[in-house]
Formats: C-alpha cells, sequence, structure tokens
C-alpha cells in the first residue's frame, strides 16, 4: 500500500498543540496563583481560567491528532497492512483527513480513539465504560463521540465535490466509507449505525469483504490516483 501524508501539516500541528497545552498550563497556574494572592484581581483570574480552558481544549484536539505516537494516521496504515500497492491511502491531503483508494474504491475512513463501549440505540451513539480513569478523561478534556454519523456525511460529500473538481470528465464510483475505532481494547455493539462502524482489527477484512464483485479497474485507480500526484 502507498501512503501518501501531509508531514509538513503534521509537523507544524504537533507544535501548535504542544505550544498551546504548555500555554493553556502557564495561563491556568498563572490565574490560579492570581486568584488567591490577589483577590481583587478576580475578574482577570477569570478571565484567564477561562482561556486556560479554551486553550487546553485545542492543545487536546490537537494533541489527539498529531502529538501523540502512534497518531490516527498510524493507527490506520497498520491495520491495513498488507494491501497490495494496488491501494494508496492519504493522510490530510485531500479535503478531509484520510481516505483510501485502491480496487476496492473510495474510502473515506475516520478514526476514533475512545476507549470504552460503543453503542448506537434509538439513534444515539454513547460510549460507556473504560474504567475510573477514562470516565474522569471523557468528563474533564477528552473528546466525545459526537455525532460521527454527521461528520462522516460531510467528509463523504467534500471528497466528492473536490474529486468531481480534479476529475471532471471522470465517472467516479459511489464514496464510501467507515468508522474506525483504533484501541484495541474498545467494544462495538453498533449494528444499528447509519454507518459501517469496526475496531482497527477488522478494518482490512471489511473492506475486502464489501468490495467482492464490486472493484474497479486498475486503469480507473490510476486515473484518480494520477490526478490527485500519486501513481
Amino acid at each position: 500500500m502507498k501512503i501518501v501524508a501531509n508531514t509538513k501539516l503534521i509537523r507544524r500541528n504537533s507544535l501548535i498543540g504542544q505550544i498551546t497545552i504548555f500555554s493553556s498550563l502557564a495561563i491556568l497556574v498563572g490565574s490560579f496563583l492570581i486568584s488567591i494572592r490577589y483577590p481583587n484581581l478576580y475578574i482577570i483570574a477569570y478571565v484567564g481560567l477561562l482561556l486556560g480552558f479554551v486553550l487546553t481544549q485545542v492543545g487536546i484536539y490537537y494533541g489527539s491528532r498529531f502529538g501523540r505516537s502512534p497518531r490516527p494516521d498510524e493507527m490506520l496504515n497498520k491495520s491495513l497492512e498488507g494491501m497490495d500497492n494496488r491501494y494508496s491511502i492519504y493522510h490530510y491531503i485531500l479535503p478531509v483527513p484520510h481516505v483510501l483508494i485502491g480496487p476496492a474504491g473510495i474510502w473515506v475512513l475516520q478514526p476514533k480513539q475512545q476507549l470504552g463501549k460503543v453503542t448506537y440505540e434509538k439513534n444515539r451513539w454513547k460510549i460507556k465504560g473504560g474504567g475510573v480513569i477514562q470516565g474522569y478523561l471523557r468528563l474533564f478534556g477528552q473528546e466525545g463521540i459526537g455525532r460521527p454519523d454527521l461528520e462522516v456525511k460531510t467528509e463523504v460529500e467534500n471528497t466528492e465535490k473536490y474529486l468531481h473538481k480534479v476529475l471532471p470528465d471522470v465517472e467516479l464510483p459511489a464514496i464510501q466509507a467507515v468508522l474506525v475505532f483504533t484501541h484495541p481494547q474498545t467494544v462495538i455493539e453498533a449494528d444499528e449505525a447509519p454507518i459501517p462502524t469496526v475496531s482497527a482489527a477488522r478494518l482490512k477484512e471489511y473492506i475486502r469483504s464489501t468490495a467482492k464483485g464490486k472493484t474497479i479497474s486498475p486503469e480507473k485507480v490510476k486515473e484518480i490516483t494520477s490526478a490527485l500526484g500519486e501513481g
């Protein structure tokens, strides 16, 4: 499998995450000390605490995606090991973070790193368990699961628009999508979910099984990847 990654963006965003986290810690500590030593400056302390909290969230966002190794892109690469060079995976090259292109079609991959039991019931995503520490992280900082179905829908639409722009005269296959939980201990019970949801360990098998009898030609794959600057 060919890996095409925007390493410059990854390094830049990793640095942003580090700077933001350290800055937020400094602001939070400073604001706390001001609130203790100079009670009359409570407004400044309050504003500082608020700013520190916002910067913490920004730092967590960048740090979880670009700072810690293995990063989401690295975990996707590992889960797809063994796919031959007819496949290319793009990280932060297209308008969406992760796209796989090959004989199995065009796939938007959305990785999630949460630990716990993932369920989809009554039109709602939930994640439970993972232990006391994980519960604390979910309460104070770690991203929630959100609405991945809506996120994926937007990513698919953006991918379609981009590919039609760079390949205006090419008939493209329907873009598929899959939600991938990368933590090895995450349990998934989401058969009714509006988008396919799998563990990273099952990603390669899922794509191959879904693509049986629906493969696109090597010529089409070459045409698409060449337009993206690869192949």
